[in-house]
């Protein structure tokens, strides 16, 4: 029988004639022009942009700062906080991905127009509006990103990238100078207010006639939810447009990029925010769960469809996994104790009745620290005691543990006697005879990043009291989201009361909250340079032996100066003469 079945092919391939076994068949390789006549491939180009946003994926850079250490002694990160950050060593860079995705966009918005996505021509304008939005609003967000890991100062100037609007090709100049940071800040806010032009607010479907745009004359509400409506959720809309305008106006206002101490720019990084906020009801639309919205796990397990939890503005898709916890767990759950929170992040959690831990009203005891904390502490970190995983396992970090978990005791063992808990779901069974996966959600922007932004600008802007033109202030904000946590809730916040008037103590407090809500979600590291602080704090642990509790150090951090700035790539310095290098690099 098989001798028979060869003999069939063999006489197909015969009558096939040699030509076509000899020559290779026609690559099927996509040009540019072919776009225009295949809508589907002309939405691709923008997908090429959209895989490329740095918040697909987390980064753990925390494990660059006082935050946290790795366990992994290969750990990028670690090299770089250890004195390995480079220009040709960068495991913040930018550059590369950042600028593939604007050619992709400028692509995009110069052939978008000649596309054609539908034979209903209301139907079309709407497609090519909405991607035109997208890619608009994609170029800002990008220069944001560009401009907080490359921004910096050269030559006396405070430089940015080159400007590029126009899709680059082999006829293209390519040695072109950095533009200013202030040149491309306004090419940042151009790009937005295009978008907003071409964007509703928020995407998803309607019944009201009335809301569609007067543009689109004579359109239903058919026509219009097939190219807003709901299965274009979670694409750029306009209130990620928003969104970024707040981010990249914070980032220019903060002191390492606003050298001059322009009042105005922590103005306008309060009404970006407070716009976003403002339509959701100001601060009583904090989410009262979002605190622990990584493992709010009836809601994570019903999400789908686009919607998102109260909590987020913009994230990734949904799915299942256990990636995080095969990372995060410590070694007796069956995890690697990757990140590694350090005494430093935990000394930042105030006592439960408010007040820092370093001051004497506080009634902290080192010798009991984790009684009568902050609440947040125990959702993000696993401290000696805690109980962790689908069995609730004590988890024993003290160097007389007896298991892996404590102190140094294996390799995967935590180096400062804390594991992380936050972005971890406490149902995932890593067990080899049990191993499950669970539902998590990634983040793009959340609104509490948002509350932030408008209190650290409002602080800035009007003064810890001062509410502008929102209606409410920094002190309102941070005393909302301190409550949230369950922070002086018994005894009325006495700490924050002392000083809502006061514009200093304010700052460190909405600084230390900051790090606290937005810790191991990518923010630290740069929160650090844009403030101009102090980048070589020494990462600490804790030892706990017999019951005692000592302070140890665990990991120096190698800092110079200048690296308040991120480096140009070094190739692409070499390749163009034009392209100036920050100080230092």
């Amino acid at each position: 029988m098989n001798t028979k079945i060869l003999f069939f092919f063999g006489v197909i391939l015969l009558l096939s004639g040699c030509q076509d076994l000899i020559e290779p068949a026609i690559e099927n390789i996509q040009g540019r022009d072919d776009m225009l006549d295949r809508p589907r491939l002309a939405q691709g180009i923008l997908i090429n942009a959209y895989l490329r946003i740095p918040t697909n994926g987390w980064s753990y850079s925390e494990m660059a700062t006082d935050d946290a250490v790795s366990s992994n002694p290969t750990n990028g990160f670690l090299n770089m906080a250890t004195g390995q950050w480079a220009s040709n060593n960068n495991p913040v860079a930018q550059w590369t991905g950042a600028q593939s995705a604007i050619q992709y966009l400028n692509v995009m918005l110069e052939d978008v127009d000649s596309v054609d996505f539908a034979v209903d021509p209301i139907v079309n304008q709407m497609f090519v509006d909405r991607l035109k939005g997208e890619s608009y609003g994609l170029r800002a967000l990008f220069m944001y990103y560009l401009l907080q890991a490359h921004g910096g100062l050269a030559d006396g100037q405070l430089l940015g990238i080159p400007i590029l609007t126009e899709s680059q090709n082999v006829e293209s100049e390519f040695n072109l100078p950095r533009n200013t940071f202030e040149e491309c800040m306004t090419q940042l806010y151009a790009d937005a207010e295009l978008a907003l032009n071409l964007l509703p607010l928020d995407l998803g479907n309607i019944t009201d006639p009335s809301l569609i745009p007067s543009k689109y004359q004579n359109a239903g509400t058919g026509q219009y939810n097939r190219v807003f409506g709901d299965d274009a959720i979670q694409l750029v809309s306009g209130r990620i447009v928003r969104a970024v305008m707040a981010q990249a106006a914070l980032l220019a206002a903060s002191p390492a990029f606003n050298t001059s101490g322009d009042v105005q720019k922590w103005q306008t990084a309060a009404e970006h925010a407070a716009y976003i906020l403002n339509t959701i009801g100001g601060v009583s639309g904090l989410a009262p769960n979002g605190v622990t919205w990584f493992t709010n796990t009836s809601e994570l397990n019903s999400l789908g469809g686009g919607v998102n939890p109260a909590e987020i503005l913009w994230r990734t898709s949904i799915g299942q996994s256990n990636n995080l916890e095969r990372d995060n767990y410590p070694p007796t759950l069956f995890g690697n104790g990757l990140i590694n929170p350090t005494q430093n992040f935990v000394d930042a959690f105030p006592m439960l009745n408010g007040y820092p831990v370093d001051l004497q009203e506080s009634g902290y005891n080192p010798q009991d620290p984790y009684s009568g904390r902050d609440p947040r502490l125990r959702h993000f970190v696993v401290v000696n005691g805690s109980t962790a995983g689908p069995n609730n396992n004590v988890i024993t970090t003290a160097i007389d543990g007896g298991n892996n978990d404590a102190l140094n005791r294996v390799e995967t063992s935590t180096r400062t006697g804390y594991y992380l808990r936050k972005l971890l779901r406490q149902d995932v069974n890593l067990n080899p005879n049990s191993t499950n996966e669970q539902v998590h959600v990634k983040p793009r922007i959340r609104y509490t990043e948002i509350f932030l932004i408008y209190a650290e600008a409002a602080n800035e802007a009007y003064g810890p009291s001062g509410s502008g033109t929102a209606g409410y202030s920094a002190y309102d904000v941070i005393k909302a989201i301190r409550q949230r946590a369950g922070i002086g809730l018994e005894n009325g916040d006495p700490y924050l009361e002392s000083i809502r008037n006061d514009q200093a103590a304010m700052r460190e407090l909405i600084r230390n909250e900051r790090r606290l809500e937005l810790s191991f979600e990518g923010f630290r590291f740069w929160d650090l340079r844009r403030w101009n602080a102090d980048l070589r704090e020494t990462a600490k642990g804790i030892t706990i032996r017999e019951g005692n509790h000592e302070v140890m150090n665990v990991e120096n951090r190698v800092y110079n100066d200048h690296m308040i700035y991120g480096p140009i790539p070094y190739s692409e310095t070499l390749k163009f003469s034009e392209l100036k290098q920050n100080n230092g690099w």
